[in-house]
C-alpha cells in the first residue's frame, strides 16, 4: 500500500536549545514509519531530539512555544493516537497531553484552538490499513 504521514506544525523560541548538526530547534525531529508484517496496521511517530543531539530519542522538556500542530495521514484511517508535551527521560515516564488539547478524526491529529497548551514533544499514531475491508 502508499502511506504517507505529514507533520506540520508552527512554533516560537527555543533559545535554550541546544544546536544539533546545524539544525535550528525547529528542525531537530524524528519521524518514524512503520508496517505490520500483516500489513494490516500503519505506524507513525514524531518526537524532538535529546538536549544532547544523540539519535532517536526524545528530549524531556521542549522550550519551543508551539501555536499548531497537525499530523496527516493518507491511505490508512487513524486507529489510536497519543500526544505529549514531555517525552520519558530516564526515570520519568511521557506525559501525555490532556484529551482536551488535541483532537483526532480518521486521518488527522491536531491541536485544539483555545486548548492546546503550546508543549508538544511526541506524538504517535497508529492507524489501520485498508486490507481488512476488501
Amino acid at each position: 500500500g502508499d502511506y504517507t504521514c505529514t507533520f506540520t506544525y508552527s512554533a516560537q523560541g527555543g533559545t535554550n536549545e541546544i544546536n544539533c548538526w546545524g539544525l535550528s530547534p525547529l528542525q531537530q525531529w524524528q519521524m518514524n514509519i512503520g508496517v505490520s508484517e500483516d500489513n494490516l496496521l500503519f505506524s507513525c511517530s514524531v518526537w524532538r531530539y535529546l538536549k544532547d543531539c544523540s539519535h532517536f530519542r526524545p528530549q524531556g522538556k521542549s522550550y519551543l512555544f508551539f501555536t499548531q500542530f497537525k499530523a496527516e495521514l493518507k491511505g490508512a484511517k487513524i486507529e489510536y493516537a497519543m500526544a505529549y508535551s514531555q517525552a520519558a527521560v530516564g526515570a520519568q515516564s511521557d506525559i501525555p497531553l490532556k484529551q482536551e488539547e488535541f483532537e483526532i478524526t480518521e486521518t488527522t491529529v491536531s491541536h485544539r484552538e483555545g486548548k492546546f497548551r503550546f508543549e508538544l514533544s511526541k506524538l504517535m499514531i497508529v492507524a489501520k490499513t485498508p486490507h481488512d475491508e476488501l
